[in-house]
């Protein structure tokens, strides 16, 4: 029995070494010995050759099913005004003009099936669809049977991804973790100064990038000229939890967020004690006033953190980007956009809260080939004179979606899990309403120069 825990022993210190010596060390200096690009090389060829192989057993089996990463209906992109109008035309009495007529009922009629049938809110709360197979079960559970070569190679991967992938990225999500708690706390004992927000800025950095190795991820960050700078705030489309360790790879930030108990409370905790990140009460959350106040204390000192907010305040599923909340825009300050893509072939990073907790979500993560996105620092934008929150708020989502090839959505993230408000259904009316009364003009206008 002695024997067996030696033996035990002997290789838990092999395997620690070979974790600090390969892997966190070269993290704690921002370097990398390559294994993660050549890991990723031999994925993507991998993943080519079963793509192959998949396209040539279904031309020998027609009668597999396929997914298509389009849409179940096809959508046309015409204004209200200008399909009501076709519908108009092609009535037998030709009603062009400006009254009401029960055939433009038909046009809300179809819009609501369309939106029944596949509406623009709920496709962004799925899994993003993949044009093929990337080996991973959840994908498809059908490709994996086109072959016999095929379904070894899928059930490698399983072994890799579970027996060799999953502990090792258990094992440094603790250290980075441990470090987290136990790095900020001591910093925390120390007397406010310069070199203490420094080595702040030093355990944090380090410990996610710790992370972001346990999860095998490939960063690629354009235009770095426009990080995010201190007295600011950096706001970003958010598609997954990691997000956070996505981007802090790259730069320090100030957390917002409320206060939680558990594991997530006692790193909280000494997280503030090293740097001032601003975490409500829950009663403070509901005051909007408050909040506010807080934020705006926090970009007004120029040496703290830049603030991170998500200001979708749910995860879409990285293909769009919905609503920005209005608050973020209204207390001030330099806005710093930031446009994060991944990339689902290795991996689908988005989390469907309402289908998986925390703990599902970090072993699919953990268990998944990698990590690999795109991340884009956007020249940092100010509220133009005039113009008001909700309308600063999407000329930035606008410009977020544009560099990151997201669809710009007006639609609140929060349907998922609310009504819709009576005011969206007022602004319909409304312009049922205007665009009436326009027709009408021009109908009265048209009769009197046939007069």
């Amino acid at each position: 029995m002695e024997g067996a825990w030696d033996i035990a022993f002997v290789l838990f210190q092999v395997w620690m070494s070979i974790v600090a010596g390969l892997i966190v060390l070269p993290a704690m200096f921002g370097v990398s010995l390559g294994f993660t690009d050549i890991y990723i090389k031999v994925l993507i060829k991998t993943l080519e050759w079963a793509t192959l192989r998949i396209q040539r057993g279904q031309k020998e089996q027609p009668a597999l099913p396929s997914q298509s990463a389009n849409g179940i209906i096809e959508k046309h992109d015409g204004s209200m005004e200008e399909e009501i109008g076709e519908l108009r035309r092609s009535h037998p009495k030709n009603l062009a003009g400006g009254d009401f007529t029960l055939c433009d009922a038909f046009y809300f009629c179809k819009k609501g099936i369309e939106n029944i049938v596949e509406d623009q809110v709920t496709q962004r709360f799925t899994s993003e669809e993949l044009a093929s197979w990337n080996l991973l079960t959840r994908t498809n559970n059908n490709f994996r049977y086109i072959s016999v070569r095929l379904t070894i190679m899928w059930g490698l991967g399983v072994f890799i991804r579970y027996c060799i992938l999953l502990p090792l990225r258990i094992t440094l999500a603790s250290i980075g973790l441990s470090w987290l708690v136990i790095g900020t706390t001591l910093v925390g004992l120390l007397p406010n100064s310069n070199a203490k927000n420094w080595l702040s800025d030093l355990v944090h950095i380090t410990c996610y990038r710790i992370c972001a190795r346990g999860l095998s991820a490939r960063i690629r960050y354009h235009n770095k000229e426009n990080r995010p700078k201190k007295g600011g705030i950096c706001v970003a489309n958010h598609t997954s939890p990691i997000d956070i360790v996505i981007l802090a790879n790259d730069g320090c930030y100030a957390m917002v967020g409320q206060v939680h108990g558990g594991l997530m409370g006692v790193i909280q905790r000494s997280m503030v004690r090293s740097c001032p990140h601003v975490w409500f009460e829950r009663s403070e959350m509901k005051d909007r006033h408050a909040v506010a106040k807080r934020l705006k204390d926090h970009i007004a000192d120029k040496t703290k953190l830049p603030i991170l907010i998500f200001p979708e305040g749910t995860c879409i599923n990285n293909t769009s980007v919905m609503m920005f909340k209005k608050g973020s825009f209204e207390i001030g300050g330099t806005i710093y956009p930031v446009a994060i893509k991944y990339d689902p072939q290795f991996g689908d990073a988005f989390w469907n809260s309402a289908k998986y907790n925390m703990v599902s979500y970090i072993l699919r993560m953990m268990t998944s080939w990698a990590i690999v996105c795109n991340v884009w620092y956007l020249p940092p934008m100010t509220r133009q004179d005039g113009e008001d929150a909700v309308h600063f708020a999407n000329r930035v989502k606008s410009a977020i979606a544009q560099q990151g090839g997201l669809i710009d959505l007006s639609w609140d993230g929060g349907l998922k899990r609310e009504k819709v408000k009576e005011s969206f259904k007022e602004e319909q009316q409304k312009m049922y309403s205007s665009m009436i009364q326009d027709l009408t003009e021009k109908n009265g206008l048209q009769k009197t120069y046939t007069v």
